[in-house]
C-alpha cells in the first residue's frame, strides 16, 4: 500500500492526478517541482524502498513513443514502446529494471492524451501498415491498473486506429477492466512464465502460475487474443523438466486457437544494469553462474543458450503451429 504520493505542481491539479489520489485514499502529498529530483539523486537506497516504494506523479514532455529494441517484436516490421510509467510492483531478480534506475518508487505519468496523440502521429506515419506498440517495457502493464486507469483510456484509442496493434505485456490478474471493454483483436494480452523452480525463487510478489493461467482462460472466453512470453529462460539443473511441466500446466487449459503469438527469449541483461542488479544482491546464484559478455549484455554462454533454446523451441512446438512462434536470441 502507497503511503506517500510525490506530485509534480504542473500536475497537481490533473483530472487524472485527482483520480489516482482518490483512489488511493488516505496518503501522504508532497509537492516537487520535476519527479527527477526524488527519483535520480544517487545513493538511494533501492532495496529498503522496494519494499515499500512512494508513488510519484509526473508530466512526460517528449519520447512518449519510442522505437523498440532490436529483436523485440513478434512478426510486425514497425514496433514501438511507450511506459505510462517506470518501475514495477514485481520484484523479479532477473529484471532489467532492477538496475535500471537510481530510485525503487514507481513514477506514472499522467498527461495520457500525449501519447495517445503521439501514437496516432505515429500509426499515420505508416498507413497502409500494421504499427506494433508494446506496453510493458518498463513496467507491467496492467499490475497498477486498479490505480492507473490505464487501460480504461488507451483501449478506446486504439479501436479508433485501424492498423495500430497493441500488446499488453503482464505477469497480473488485474483484468477486470480489460473484461468490462469489448474484445479488440488488435489488442494481445501477453502473459509472462518461466518454470515453478524460476518462479518460486526470483519472481517475488508475483501470481502464481495457476492464478495467471486462470486470467488467460477468462479472457479468451470474452473474447481476447492471447500471447505467451516465455522469457526470460532461466538454466538450473532441472530447467528441461521444469519447462516441459510448465508446458504440459499451460497447455493443458490453454488451447492454441487462443493464441496470437507465443515468444522465447533466454536470461540477458545490459552489462551496467547487471553490475548494479548483482551489486544489490550480492547472494543471489542467478548472477554467480558462469555468465558471457557479448555485444554490451551479458547472459548465458552462446553453447548454453543454443542449448536452452532448442530444446524449449522443440517443447512449445509439440503444442502450437510454427506460424505463431517467435525465438530471440541476444547472441549477434
Amino acid at each position: 500500500m502507497v503511503n506517500t504520493v510525490y506530485i509534480e505542481a504542473e500536475v497537481r491539479t490533473h483530472p487524472r492526478t485527482l483520480q489516482i489520489l482518490k483512489r488511493l485514499g488516505h496518503v501522504d502529498e508532497v509537492e516537487i517541482d520535476r519527479y527527477g529530483e526524488v527519483f535520480n539523486p544517487k545513493a538511494q537506497n533501492f532495496r529498503l524502498q522496494k519494499s515499500n516504494p512512494a508513488l510519484i506523479l509526473a508530466c512526460k514532455y517528449s519520447g512518449h513513443v519510442l522505437k523498440a529494441p532490436a529483436g523485440y517484436g513478434i512478426g510486425g516490421h514497425n514496433n514501438y514502446y511507450f511506459s505510462h510509467m517506470l518501475n514495477c510492483l514485481y520484484d523479479c531478480r532477473y529484471c532489467f529494471l532492477q538496475g535500471m534506475y537510481n530510485s525503487a518508487h514507481q513514477v506514472v505519468f499522467v498527461n495520457y492524451e500525449d501519447f495517445a496523440e503521439q501514437i496516432e502521429q505515429m500509426a499515420l506515419q505508416h498507413q497502409g501498415e500494421p504499427v506494433w506498440f508494446f506496453s510493458g517495457y518498463d513496467c507491467d502493464s496492467l499490475a497498477y491498473e486498479p490505480v492507473t486507469g490505464f487501460i480504461d483510456y488507451h483501449l478506446p484509442v486504439f479501436d479508433k486506429i485501424d492498423n495500430a496493434w497493441l500488446e499488453i505485456r503482464t505477469k497480473s490478474t488485474q483484468i477486470r477492466q480489460l473484461l468490462k471493454q469489448q474484445a479488440n483483436q488488435r489488442v494481445i494480452c501477453a502473459f509472462s512464465f518461466t518454470d515453478e523452480k524460476s518462479h518460486q525463487k526470483l519472481e517475488h510478489a508475483v501470481p502464481n502460475i495457476d492464478k495467471r493461467i486462470e486470467a488467460m482462460l477468462t479472457l479468451a472466453k470474452a473474447g481476447w487474443p492471447l500471447g505467451l512470453r516465455f522469457d526470460p529462460l532461466i538454466y538450473h539443473a532441472d530447467y528441461k523438466l521444469s519447462f516441459a511441466n510448465l508446458l504440459k500446466r499451460i497447455f493443458e487449459q490453454v488451447g492454441p486457437e487462443m493464441l496470437h503469438s507465443v515468444s522465447l527469449g533466454s536470461f540477458r541483461l545490459p552489462k551496467n544494469n547487471f553490475k548494479r542488479i548483482a551489486n544489490l544482491y550480492p547472494d543471489e546464484a542467478l548472477f554467480s553462474q558462469q555468465l558471457d559478455l557479448n555485444g554490451g549484455m551479458i547472459g548465458y554462454p552462446r553453447n548454453l543458450e543454443h542449448e536452452m533454446m532448442a530444446y524449449c523451441e522443440q517443447e512449445i512446438l509439440k503444442y502450437i503451429p510454427e506460424s505463431i512462434f517467435f525465438p530471440c536470441s541476444w547472441h549477434e
